[in-house]
């Protein structure tokens, strides 16, 4: 009786750690509720300061700092807040602000950028700082994209391109190169500075990323390669944003405001 005892104490505890677990991977799938939505916050201003991201006055961004207190330092050129995935924010109509820090040592407390936008219940945006910093009127261009995610698929990745280059001659397509196959698809056509492809599937695997010119599709405009910033690999069920960024002027290989290719989990 008593081994009958003792197996069935612990068959009640697999139960329970079994369900435990089965919450916990829904909960990585939990939908938005009604009274939630998402944003995300990039500072791709060329030469920008560092900035936080304010909603109708508040500060939802921050950077931890290495001894896990809040950073005052905000989102630094090329960063983006939160790194991957999105910070939950309630619907409703924003102005959106990219503030210096209220402890920096120039221009503490400034608005770099201001934009106003509804945020919809149930969906997904984010907020990009881009163009050239003005000096004189100490400002950044700047544009919010509504993101669209798809259903989850654990069998695929899904893929979109933004545009953020302000100086490049023509719009640009973007291109993934399989490095196992060498296939090479055409991801996003005759984007826009400023605009947004959807998001596509792509199989899973590791990827080479070209931006083209339209007029001439087979030359490498900004390249992320294995000898340039890296190949990126995309897992299934995720969602990436791969964003062109920088000067299109500028030919140096490590230059901060060269143009790159950005890659930034969504989901």
């Amino acid at each position: 009786m008593k081994k009958r005892y003792i197996f069935l104490t612990a068959l009640l505890l697999s139960t329970t750690i079994f369900s435990c677990k089965k919450n916990a991977i829904q909960i990585i799938d939990q939908k938005l509720d009604g009274t939630q939505s998402q944003i995300k916050f990039f500072n791709f201003g060329i030469n920008a300061p560092s900035m936080n991201l304010y909603a109708n006055g508040n500060k939802i961004s921050a950077i931890a700092s290495a001894t896990g207190a809040e950073s005052t330092a905000g989102t630094a050129y090329g960063g983006v807040f939160p790194a991957s995935n999105y910070e939950v924010i309630a619907p409703g109509a924003y102005a959106l602000k990219g503030q210096i820090s209220s402890s920096a040592a120039t221009d503490a407390n400034l608005a770099v950028l201001t934009a106003t936008t509804t945020i919809d219940a149930s969906k997904s945006y984010t907020l990009y700082a881009c163009g050239f910093y003005n000096t004189t009127a100490k400002t950044s261009d700047s544009f919010v994209t509504v993101d669209n995610l798809p259903a989850l698929d654990y069998t695929v990745a899904y893929v979109r391109f933004v545009n953020t280059v302000p100086n490049a001659p023509q719009n640009l397509n973007m291109y993934l190169k399989n490095t196992t196959t060498s296939t090479e698809t055409l991801i996003a056509t005759n984007i826009a500075y400023k605009a947004a492809s959807d998001f596509v599937s792509v199989p899973i695997g590791v990827y080479e990323i070209y931006c083209r010119y339209p007029t001439a599709p087979t030359v490498n405009v900004i390249s992320r390669n294995a000898t340039t910033n890296g190949t990126v690999s995309v897992v299934g069920g995720k969602v990436y944003t791969f964003g062109s960024r920088g000067d299109i002027t500028v030919v140096s290989t490590s230059a901060t405001n060269r143009p790159l290719i950005d890659n930034t989990a969504n989901r």
